[in-house]
């Protein structure tokens, strides 16, 4: 069983302190052993409340690469579009934001083939992919459906790939690119952030069910190897 442990605050500002703290000493040890640093951040509203916190740590911006763990096949100056907030919170401090993609496309496994490629450019693996979970279960845009599979599935020299969930999310009916699951456990940290009792109850119910869990967090998590912190408040 993989290896877990729970962090909880008492609000979403001092988890996103804690968040922070994180990240910072993340990114100034990979820049102290390799000169740079690779981190993947996600696209939630929770994961986004926090992003004004990570933005005031004094870390070595200029050599930290960002990337989207998932985006939704919209331009990117679009509402939906995940890297755009990413890029407004640190493209500013000299960080380097590669997008996932940059706009809507009509084959969305070619978008994924192309996310993909780009990712092949970056240094490998991520000093840190930071996830969120939503309330289907669901993480990056690993959802239910056709796509499910392929995902899970992906060989670990695949980095990206495209998904079309099944029902699409109403709050936005397109469809994604996202990491895939090998993408997401070959980096050297792992971080969860949640909010609510019933999320929590949620991811818990996903990791003790493992491989045989229905939801796609579950199937994720089971194949990890490294240990995992959840970060969580009610």
């Amino acid at each position: 069983m993989i290896e877990v442990e729970w962090w909880e605050y008492d609000s979403v500002d001092e988890l996103a302190d804690a968040i922070a703290g994180d990240i910072g000493f993340i990114v100034e040890s990979a820049v102290d052993a390799r000169d740079a640093s690779l981190i993947a951040v996600p696209g939630d509203e929770t994961g986004r409340a926090m992003f004004h916190k990570v933005a005031q740590q004094k870390l070595p911006w200029k050599k930290v690469t960002m990337i989207p763990t998932d985006d939704r096949l919209v331009a990117v100056d679009s509402d939906l579009s995940n890297v755009r907030e990413i890029a407004r919170a640190f493209l500013p401090l000299g960080a380097r934001v590669v997008p996932l993609t940059s706009e809507a496309a009509d084959d969305y496994r070619l978008a994924g083939n192309a996310a993909n490629a780009r990712l092949q450019d970056l240094p490998w693996p991520p000093d840190l992919v930071w996830l969120g979970m939503g309330a289907d279960g669901h993480t990056a845009s690993i959802f239910a459906g056709a796509d499910l599979q392929a995902a899970l599935d992906a060989p670990k020299a695949r980095r990206a790939i495209g998904v079309l969930p099944d029902p699409l999310p109403a709050d936005a009916e397109v469809a994604r690119v996202t990491l895939t699951r090998a993408a997401i456990l070959s980096a050297r940290t792992m971080l969860i952030t949640i909010t609510g009792q019933q999320k929590r109850e949620l991811l818990e119910g996903a990791i003790a069910d493992g491989h045989s869990s229905k939801l796609p967090i579950g199937r994720v998590l089971a194949e990890a190897e490294q240990p995992i912190d959840i970060h969580w408040c009610p």
